[in-house]
This record gives C-alpha cells, sequence and structure tokens, in this order.
C-alpha cells in the first residue's frame, strides 16, 4: 500500500457514538477508574508502575480477580499514565496525582476519541512485543535483553502488524471485500505473506503463513480490549499435539476455527487516523458535503461507485436542485485529462436531482461539452421538446463516455461490452469517430482497438487512432 494513493473512503459512525463506546472499551474504562481511584497515597516504582503491594488494592477497584488480576490492574495503570490520565508528580518519592488529560473524558467527543488513540498506539506497542516468557528467556545476566536470541526485529514486528491491520482496513472500506462480515485469519495472514503473483503457495510459504496467523492470534487478543477488533481465536484444539484426542468432534472444514477478525466502527475511525498519520490519503465519506461542486467531482473521481453516490448524496442534501445543478454543470467543463470523469460523476449526481433542476438542464443545451448529458437527462426525465442532438454532438458525447469509463475503470468487462456495442450499433463508427474534436479521441479509439474480440474491427479502431492522433498533432 502506497501512501501516494488514494484509499476508498471509509464510512465511519458519529463522533460523539464512537466516543461513547471508546469510554466503555476495557483497556480505557479500567484505565480512567484507576485515574479517579489514585490518592496522594499511590507509589508507582522507578518506572511509573504501581508498586507491588498497592496492586491487589488497584484490581478489587476495577472488579477483578483470580490469577491475572494484578496483571490486568498493572497494565490499566500503565495505560492511565501512557495516556496522561495519571502524572508522576515525584519520581524519587514515587508519587502521583491526576493527570490533566483525565479531564478529556469529559469533554467533546474529539477530547475522547484523541485520548483513546493515545491508548491505541500504546496496545499496538505491547502487541508487537514478544511474549513475556520469551522475553524472560532472553534476559541477560546484567539484565538486558539480548534481542537475537528472541530472533525479534521490533521494527519489522511493527511493520508486519502495521500491514495487516492495512489490509483488514482495505476489506473493511473496499466494495469488494466483506465489509463488515469478519475476515477469517488465515486469509488475512496470507494476504502479507504471499506473493500477489504466486500461484499455488509453496510449503514453505504456508508455514510462514501459519506463523504469522499464531503472532496474530495473540496479537488479536491484545487488540480485542482497546476496542479496535472483534475477534474469535483460533480454535485451541487446533494447537493441541497431533497424538492427542480433541476434547470433542470438530468440523474440519469449519474456517472460523482458524481465527475470524473484523474490524469494529471505532477500530475503522482509529486506523483511518493513523493512516492520515502516516500520509495516505484516506478519505471518509462526507469531506466533500461543505465544499464546492469542483471539489466534489474531482474527489469522488477515484471513489467505488457506491461510495461516489453516498458522497453526493450527503453534498446535495446541503443545496437547493437548481442551484446544485447549475454549480455541477459549471464544475464538469474542461479538456484537461480528468474532464471526462468529472462530466461522468456530474452525470450521476444529477440523477439523484428531481425535475426542479430541469432548467438548469435546458441552460447548457447548446454547450459543446453539456449539451449531450443534458439532452439524456431531460429525456429520462420526461421532459416536453427536447431537440434532437446534431451528428458531431452525440460522437463527442459518446468518446468523452468512454474515456471517463477508461478513466474509472479501465480495461473492464463493461466497457468492453460498451466497446462492442458501439461499434454494432454504428455502421462505419469509425470512419466519424476519429474525426471527432476531443481531446481523448486518439486514447478512446486505441482502446477500443484493444478491447473489442473482433480482429477486423479491433484494426479499424487502431487505423481510426492513428488518423486521430495526427489531425492533433501527435
Amino acid at each position: 500500500m502506497s501512501d501516494s494513493s488514494t484509499l476508498p473512503p471509509a464510512r465511519l459512525r458519529p463522533e460523539a457514538e464512537l466516543a461513547s463506546v471508546a469510554l466503555s472499551v476495557p483497556v480505557l474504562a479500567r484505565a480512567a477508574r484507576l485515574a479517579r481511584w489514585a490518592s496522594p497515597g499511590t507509589r508507582v516504582d522507578a518506572g511509573g508502575g504501581l508498586v507491588e503491594e498497592q496492586l491487589p488494592a488497584a484490581a478489587e477497584q476495577l472488579g477483578l480477580s483470580g490469577d491475572d488480576a494484578a496483571a490486568y490492574a498493572s497494565e490499566a495503570w500503565r495505560i492511565a499514565v501512557d495516556t496522561g490520565l495519571v502524572d508522576i508528580t515525584d519520581e524519587e518519592a514515587g508519587t502521583v496525582a491526576p493527570g490533566e488529560d483525565l479531564a478529556l473524558l469529559t469533554g467533546s467527543p474529539q477530547d475522547v476519541l484523541g485520548v483513546w488513540l493515545t491508548a491505541l498506539e500504546a496496545v499496538l506497542a505491547d502487541a508487537s512485543v514478544p511474549d513475556l516468557d520469551d522475553l524472560v528467556d532472553a534476559m541477560a545476566e546484567g539484565g538486558e535483553v539480548d534481542l537475537s536470541s528472541l530472533d525479534w526485529d521490533p521494527d519489522a514486528e511493527s511493520e508486519f502488524l502495521d500491514g495487516v491491520l492495512g489490509n483488514l482496513y482495505l476489506l473493511t472500506v473496499g466494495e469488494e471485500g466483506p465489509g463488515d462480515a469478519p475476515v477469517p485469519l488465515p486469509a488475512l495472514a496470507a494476504s502479507v505473506i504471499v506473493p500477489s503473483d504466486m500461484g499455488e503457495p509453496s510449503n514453505e510459504v504456508l508455514e510462514q503463513v501459519s506463523d504469522a496467523m499464531m503472532r496474530l492470534d495473540d496479537q488479536f487478543r491484545l487488540l480485542e480490549p482497546i476496542g479496535l477488533v472483534e475477534y474469535q481465536p483460533v480454535d485451541e484444539a487446533l494447537m493441541a499435539d497431533a497424538d492427542e484426542e480433541p476434547a470433542a468432534p470438530v468440523d474440519e472444514a469449519d474456517v472460523s476455527r482458524y481465527g475470524m477478525v473484523r474490524l469494529t466502527p471505532l477500530g475503522l475511525y482509529g486506523l483511518r487516523a493513523r493512516l492520515l498519520d502516516a500520509g495516505f490519503e484516506a478519505p471518509a465519506v462526507g469531506d466533500l458535503a461543505d465544499k464546492g461542486a469542483d471539489a466534489l467531482l474531482d474527489g469522488t473521481a477515484p471513489f467505488p461507485p457506491a461510495a461516489a453516490h453516498a458522497e453526493t448524496e450527503l453534498w446535495l442534501a446541503g443545496r437547493g436542485p437548481l442551484a446544485a445543478a447549475r454549480e455541477l454543470l459549471a464544475a464538469a467543463r474542461g479538456s484537461d485529462a480528468g474532464a471526462p470523469l468529472r462530466r461522468l460523476r456530474c452525470q450521476q449526481a444529477l440523477s439523484l436531482v428531481g425535475t426542479e433542476a430541469e432548467p438548469a438542464l435546458r441552460e447548457v443545451l447548446d454547450d459543446a461539452e453539456l449539451g449531450g448529458l443534458a439532452r439524456v437527462w431531460l429525456t429520462e426525465h420526461g421532459a416536453r421538446d427536447v431537440p434532437a442532438p446534431p451528428q458531431e454532438m452525440v460522437f463527442w458525447l459518446t468518446i468523452d463516455t468512454v474515456a471517463a469509463q477508461l478513466a474509472a475503470e479501465g480495461n473492464s468487462e463493461e466497457l468492453r461490452a460498451l466497446v462492442e456495442g458501439l461499434a454494432q450499433q454504428h455502421s462505419g463508427f469509425f470512419d466519424t469517430a476519429w474525426r471527432v474534436e476531443h481531446p481523448a479521441t486518439p486514447d478512446v479509439l486505441e482502446a477500443m482497438g484493444r478491447l473489442h474480440p473482433d480482429k477486423k474491427i479491433a484494426k479499424e479502431a487502431r487505423k481510426a487512432a492513428f488518423k486521430a492522433r495526427s489531425q492533433q498533432g501527435g
């Protein structure tokens, strides 16, 4: 994933709703409770952690019991310190006081989400650290950790987890992905291990995927309490020794046994914030609602159809139909490379506007760039006395439409069908098409020659493209 590419837009829940969820996730809720519990008598060690004798009281405050209670209390306290909910006032004496950021939890939704994002970073850092038992085993006599014995590269581990979460984000926001449905852990692990051009994975690669699954199983167990994901862990029976009998019958075809993970709405918000910080173009539906029509048409140009539709509906909701139509039509003009796709987005936006916009469409009937789409709109909306378009306008609109489809979808099956239909419906199409005074005419005819399955027609298209390029001085 390149940080220069624009990602599909995310559909985020309202910030007030997300902030309410953030306050209730176990990691932040426990940290806040301990921050409010802390008193002048609370003591911390040199690293800022609660001294051992205070862990039972902290665990009791959190309603925790059992063997892991002290560990959970210690983790909650560390998050409280890392997020600024608690301040260490005197390192030597080990005294603490409520942090300034504690007040943010009763502030605006943006304040709450800012604290949650800080907590998320702390948890993500923990998720990239090896198991505690492995760290103890790797401890040298001097108290330093021998990283080489762990086969652990902190930067590589962090990069691996970021790559997995980036792919989970793409699967969640992309229209080809599962959306809100959970993703099988093997598929997610394979997405960062198996090369895209590899057909059948080798045994070595499959072993790497299996190892990655086990790492991710541990990591997602840590990330669920911060509210980033909903996670169904790997079935422990799969990790049992081969010669052990399973405790209960198992369904070998049940993929959920290998782990299932889903990004939560809060997690979607959090990962988008991290992507933005890393320099990615990570839009959200609604970002363009208060912008001009030029920003809408350019901004939605790379969007998948459903996302472009949702963004356009939000934009139209804040404007009157007639004024919106006029603004869209004005923004759709142009002879630059992006203009055909802008006009396609304009046409799609105008399809959502009612008959109140009719005067705006009639105003551009004689416009060389907009007259064709105006006639289409008026006809589709049952308008009367729509003048027939001249032939040059029909061909200009055809070239413009194919150019827009090329920009939006590339060499798609839909475009291939459109190309075949055009050549079939219009006898002598290429004899006229090469003369069309549209900047994209040579490229469109070349594409038609590339896409048409009939070799004779494809050759005619390529000849027409050559003539068009020569006419334009190319």
